[in-house]
């Protein structure tokens, strides 16, 4: 895919990222793509990644478009119950679901092509920083809008799998589920089990999901970001010691 939709797409004419980080931090997040690039173009490019999508909620002011109550995800689930077998790449239902659903977000299923790294926004800009300049191949990289220190970066990665022993694997629910991210401060892994916004997303409050670097980036292997992203989530949440890993849920000893 020749396009790319992020803002950075590697090292080369590269502004530092910790140079700009105030500014990303205090700026208000666009209506738009930073390209100008269309939603259902946004869209056929991550499916064509390899990122299977289903339609999700969308926001209404400040609440959900769902009919549930108080709902803890607004514009952040998706619409229907059955979205991990309805989660699909082919383009002709994407585009039916993007053009009959003008105001939907998408959601990719993880766990299937693709895992999530999911990172405090301060942190994984700082992470992202050293990836960049140690030449570790880092894939698509979204931004989650929010205020009030809740913005994050999602680092999208190829998934793990079903790993042969399964005394090696945990539920994504345990420790990184949607419903839950307002309690973890630090690194969320989203494998089997969960989902993500994928952008173009908008959310409540005028704040939106977009690309850093677009999905024409290929999926790289997480356990080559881990280290770097865990030990920046450990400094993040004020760690003394950035080799105590368990701080940030996810221990390092596979």
């Amino acid at each position: 895919m020749g396009a790319d939709f992020g803002r950075y797409g590697g090292t080369e004419s590269r502004p530092s990222l910790e140079s700009r980080l105030p500014q990303w931090l205090r700026r208000r997040p666009k209506a738009t793509d930073p390209d100008g690039v269309d939603r259902q173009t946004l869209l056929l490019a991550a499916a064509a990644a390899g990122l299977p999508l289903s339609p999700a909620a969308h926001p209404v002011g400040y609440r959900c478009s769902c009919d549930r109550v108080g709902c803890p995800t607004p514009a952040r689930h998706p619409i229907s119950f059955a979205w991990q077998t309805q989660s699909t790449t082919d383009r002709a239902q994407i585009t039916r679901w993007a053009q009959g659903q003008p105001q939907a977000n998408f959601i990719t299923a993880t766990g299937m092509v693709n895992d999530v790294l999911d990172v405090p926004l301060e942190a994984g800009l700082g992470a992202l920083e050293r990836l960049l300049a140690a030449g570790i191949e880092v894939g698509p990289v979204a931004e989650f809008g929010g205020s009030n220190g809740d913005a994050r970066l999602l680092f999208f990665t190829a998934t793990r799998g079903t790993p042969e022993d399964e005394d090696e694997w945990w539920p994504c629910e345990l420790d990184c589920h949607p419903e839950t991210m307002d309690a973890h401060p630090g690194l969320r892994w989203h494998c089997r089990g969960s989902y993500v916004l994928v952008p173009p997303a908008q959310l409540p409050g005028g704040h939106e999901v977009s690309w850093v670097r677009g999905p024409e980036h290929p999926l790289p292997d997480p356990l080559t970001l881990l280290e770097t992203l865990t030990e920046a989530c450990a400094r993040f949440v004020g760690e003394d010691d950035p080799e105590d890993h368990h701080a940030v849920a996810w221990p390092l000893g596979r």
